[in-house]
């Protein structure tokens, strides 16, 4: 029998799997990734090409650094920024050296160590650790910082000889734009090369450094020419912050601020100007048609109104005064200048209120925030520039220290031995730090800190700046000065106890969380 009254049923139509949101999620990624690097007419400027660090090097280096200084001089956020550099790496002590010679019983030889850091202390003076006998080492140590912060980098030639002083060693800062960034040279004997002044064996260790001149007496700088002076690379300390694989020489600190910087400076001069010439209420004369001057008459010599306050002066007929008062700035500067300071401060690294000296409207949260990002910042760069220089300084001193004769305090004329020179080079160095916001609520934490045992005394002391065993000494001084003088000893040790630690000490550990509080 036919089936030709039954309707065929059509196939099922096939339902296209729909993708999981998880797996769109990549592409969705892959897309902004690749909108990222689309070059278009708004992203024009923007390169497309990876550049390496010598060819970037060689095209700005020396521009950036004309730029940089040129702001440190004459602009006032730069040169301020600057002073924060050498006050917060350097400060007004310096880095101070503490020896750490240990006996075979694992006790510090105190007497070694004071002889160590008296001897040191006796070489940071002016006349003997600089050639030119102008600055301490606390003064090369601002030195390098500022140099760093302005140049990009610094360079210290360690010099020696008998003449220069009893220990044979001497600093002498360097000038880096004398070492020519342009010089380069890829194909010298045994596999050595040259980039921007620098010569690297062919593993790229630098052997040696090119300078136009090293002569203090010559002031103008050299560009091109062949006639350079090399300086072995031993006896030249070399410190930059490397921003780039491959870099070899360094940038300025300011190189993302340097525009922003120069605009800024030119937007508040403009806006100086404008501001002048409104509150001054200058303006034009006119004439009416057919009563100004004839044209035999001097219309060369210009009118003048004098003003006075309270006081309005009477023009001839037909002469009318027209006054100009530009409006601007009527509130564009403050915004303006604030956002482009918070911008400029980020790339330096420091927090704006103290970049800017703009404390309005800050809080003790949000200043405390940004005290712990820019401190941060601070001890960063203090152990880069003990790295790069007091390191070098003191492995250089130490061996020709203990060869003239380290004398040993409370000893009669006794000296270190130079052949347990491994033993005399075991130190530390202890940098700056800081007062906190709060110094009482900072006494209290460590208190509680200490008496609940999570931090030792002396680290306490050694966050605060300063030197455990000094302050120890200083303690005991002025205890048996006290016992000497006839004070009774129980009154003595009543006045120099800490009230605060004997209460820290009974405090249990769950507080409020406003006492309790780590702020430091």
């Amino acid at each position: 029998m036919l089936k030709l009254f039954q309707r065929r049923q059509a196939d099922p139509i096939a339902e296209k799997p729909r993708m999981s949101r998880m797996r769109q999620i990549p592409r969705a990624i892959a897309r902004s990734l690749l909108g990222q690097a689309r070059a278009d007419r708004l992203s024009g400027d923007m390169p497309t090409v990876p550049v390496p660090a010598d060819d970037f090097i060689d095209k700005n280096q020396r521009a950036l650094v004309a730029r940089s200084r040129h702001l440190v001089l004459t602009n006032d956020y730069a040169r301020g920024f600057v002073r924060q550099v050498r006050q917060n790496l350097v400060g007004r002590k310096g880095i101070q050296l503490q020896a750490q010679a240990r006996d075979a019983d694992g006790t510090l030889d105190e007497r070694a160590n004071d002889a160590i850091e008296a001897d040191f202390e006796k070489w940071c003076d002016r006349r003997i650790c600089d050639v030119s006998g102008r600055r301490s080492f606390r003064q090369l140590l601002a030195r390098a910082a500022e140099d760093a912060a302005t140049n990009g980098e610094f360079m210290f030639r360690l010099v020696y000889g008998r003449d220069l002083n009893p220990w044979g060693v001497a600093l002498q800062v360097l000038d880096p734009q004398r070492c020519p960034v342009e010089v380069n040279e890829d194909r010298l004997p045994d596999g050595q090369f040259i980039r921007q002044g620098i010569k690297y064996n062919r593993w790229g260790r630098p052997v040696a450094y090119l300078f136009g001149t090293v002569d203090p007496a010559e002031s103008d700088y050299r560009f091109g020419g062949r006639n350079y002076v090399e300086i072995p690379a031993d006896e030249l300390i070399h410190g930059f912050l490397e921003d780039l694989v491959g870099q070899r020489r360094g940038l300025p600190w300011m190189v993302t601020a340097v525009m922003r910087l120069h605009h800024l400076d030119g937007f508040e001069k403009a806006a100086l100007v404008n501001a002048r010439v409104s509150a001054s209420k200058g303006g034009f004369f006119e004439w009416d048609e057919g009563m100004g001057p004839s044209d035999e008459e001097d219309t060369d010599e210009p009118l003048y109104m004098d003003a006075e306050p309270g006081s309005y002066q009477e023009l001839p007929a037909g002469l009318r005064f027209k006054g100009w008062d530009p409006q601007f700035p009527s509130g564009e500067l403050a915004p303006f200048s604030k956002q482009s300071l918070r911008g400029i401060a980020t790339g330096l690294g420091v927090s704006y209120n103290s970049f800017a000296n703009d404390l309005e409207g800050v809080n003790f949260s949000s200043i405390r925030q940004g005290v712990l990002t820019e401190r941060d910042q601070w001890m960063d760069l203090q152990e880069w520039l003990i790295e790069q220089l007091l390191e070098p300084v003191f492995q250089a001193w130490l061996p020709r220290a203990l060869l003239k004769g380290i004398s040993v305090p409370g000893t009669n004329g006794a000296t270190l031995r130079p052949e347990r020179i491994e033993k005399y080079r075991e130190h530390d160095w202890q940098a700056r730090r800081w007062d906190w916001v709060d110094p009482d609520k900072d006494s209290k934490t460590a208190a509680r800190d200490i008496a609940n045992k999570i931090k030792s005394p002396s680290q306490v002391i050694r966050e605060r700046g300063g030197d455990p065993r000094t302050v120890w000494r200083q303690w005991a001084t002025d205890r048996q000065a006290m016992i000497d003088a006839g004070i009774p000893e129980a009154l003595v040790d009543a006045t120099l106890g800490d009230p605060t630690m004997n209460s820290g000490s009974s405090t249990p550990q769950g507080e409020t969380a406003g006492e309790t509080s780590n702020e430091g």
